[in-house]
């Protein structure tokens, strides 16, 4: 099954020989590799590039050990790029394998040579344009963006959408929704024919892949439980407001166990540079502020989610709100949790001060967007709940409310959109309507 990743091959065209160094980045298995190695060659090859032009080397592969030294990778590219008058295209796969040595050229024993030093070289050649991907666990979008500044392009791949999901959907479409919110993205589990095959997947993911490279990037020595509790604690919570004091908290009356809470964000820190997870930050919508806490967290793929659990938290709401996180994140939105403050009065006449929350403030450019989940707001007082933090935003921005049924769009007397949580994640410009 081959899937066709057309948001991220219109980013590779639109970057191609732009003097700078493509790095894609992303969760381990979302298709890094394939979308380098498969569909970008294709389309040099549409190009009529010639394979002397395409220099491709997976530094995963045995017999490519050597290369895993920088001098040897250095001269490994120089050498095929011998005609000055042609454009090369060098595609390096899994670059994190590339070991630091020694500058076997300095007395100084502190002067280490890096893959950064021989793609900053590469850099230089004219003729050569350059790609890279590479394991979470040893090279961080962060740790290259900060080494390469304003030389390079990241690239942020994300599992299948639920739009590339349904349009390879080989089932009756009607279960495509709930096979996603069960099973989620990563391309591999579209593959599986059944429930087992697809929660081993998963779930070996998680053990033999993720947790094992936090644990060898920060040389974690005698907390792997920890980690995969503190894990097991945030997808059980998932669109449920916390913060690392409360979620020590829970370890202390749940495990026993005491652990502070700067170590706790430390350990999500982990998670979210693993691309694991992700952080949504609270803010104050009249008051245009970001409040510290509490905040919420999503996974970046909700079937790992659930395969961390064993199947056995399926609420649907929260899945969907993930969902919608996740899509939003992949089209490029900035998304914060929005908060609306209400003054009211009890019934014994005492003004106290009461928080509404708004699901997603999605920030884009100039474009904002407020966005409230809800599984169905068939029954009048359900809609009205729903939307009570909306209709108190006074600004002219869109207001939606995406809910599970199968609808027909539609605006009520506030301007509020309703749409059905399929077409919004299947067309992209739903969200304008």
């Amino acid at each position: 099954m081959e899937f066709p990743r057309k948001q991220y091959m219109k980013k590779l065209m639109s970057k191609m020989n732009n003097g700078r160094v493509k790095i894609i980045t992303g969760i381990r298995r979302c298709g890094k590799s394939y979308l380098l190695f498969e569909l970008f060659v294709r389309y040099l090859y549409e190009k009529n590039v010639s394979d002397e032009q395409i220099i491709r080397l997976a530094l995963d592969e045995f017999p490519n050990v050597r290369y895993r030294n920088p001098v040897e990778l250095d001269k490994y590219i120089r050498d095929r790029i011998i005609n000055h008058t042609k454009q090369y295209y060098v595609l390096i796969d899994e670059i994190q394998f590339v070991a630091e040595i020694q500058n076997p050229f300095m007395e100084d024993k502190k002067a280490k040579l890096t893959f950064i030093d021989v793609l900053l070289g590469l850099m230089k050649i004219p003729n050569a344009d350059i790609y890279v991907t590479g394991s979470n666990s040893k090279m961080l979008s962060t740790d290259i963006l900060t080494q390469f500044r304003d030389r390079g392009d990241e690239i942020r791949v994300y599992p299948l959408s639920f739009a590339e999901f349904y349009e390879m959907y080989r089932g009756n479409q009607r279960d495509a929704w709930i096979d996603y919110y069960t099973y989620g993205g990563m391309p591999v589990v579209m593959q599986l024919s059944n429930h087992e095959e697809k929660s081993r997947y998963l779930r070996d993911l998680f053990e033999y892949t993720y947790i094992k490279d936090v644990i060898e990037r920060h040389d974690i020595q005698n907390e792997t439980a920890i980690l995969a509790d503190l894990l097991n604690i945030i997808a059980s919570s998932i669109g449920s407001l916390t913060n690392p004091t409360k979620l020590a908290n829970s370890f202390l009356s749940e495990k026993q166990i005491r652990i502070n809470s700067t170590t706790i964000d430390r350990y999500l820190g982990y998670f979210m540079n693993a691309f694991l997870i992700h952080r949504a930050n609270r803010y104050d919508v009249k008051g245009k502020k970001y409040m510290q806490t509490p905040l919420k967290y999503y996974f970046t793929d909700v079937g790992l989610r659930n395969a961390k659990l064993g199947f056995r938290q399926q609420e649907e709401s929260h899945i969907m709100e993930n969902v919608l996180y996740c899509d939003l994140i992949r089209r490029g939105y900035d998304i914060d949790i929005g908060v609306v403050e209400q003054n009211i009065k009890t019934e014994e006449g005492k003004k106290i001060r009461k928080q509404l929350e708004v699901d997603f403030v999605v920030n884009g450019g100039e474009r904002r967007f407020y966005i409230q989940s809800s599984l169905s707001i068939a029954d009048p007082e359900k809609r009205k709940q729903e939307i009570a933090s909306l209709i108190r935003i006074q600004d002219s921005f869109n207001k939606i409310v995406v809910v599970r049924d199968y609808i027909k769009p539609w605006r009520d007397d506030y301007g509020i959109l309703y749409i059905g949580v399929e077409q919004f994640l299947r067309d992209e410009d739903a969200i304008q309507l």
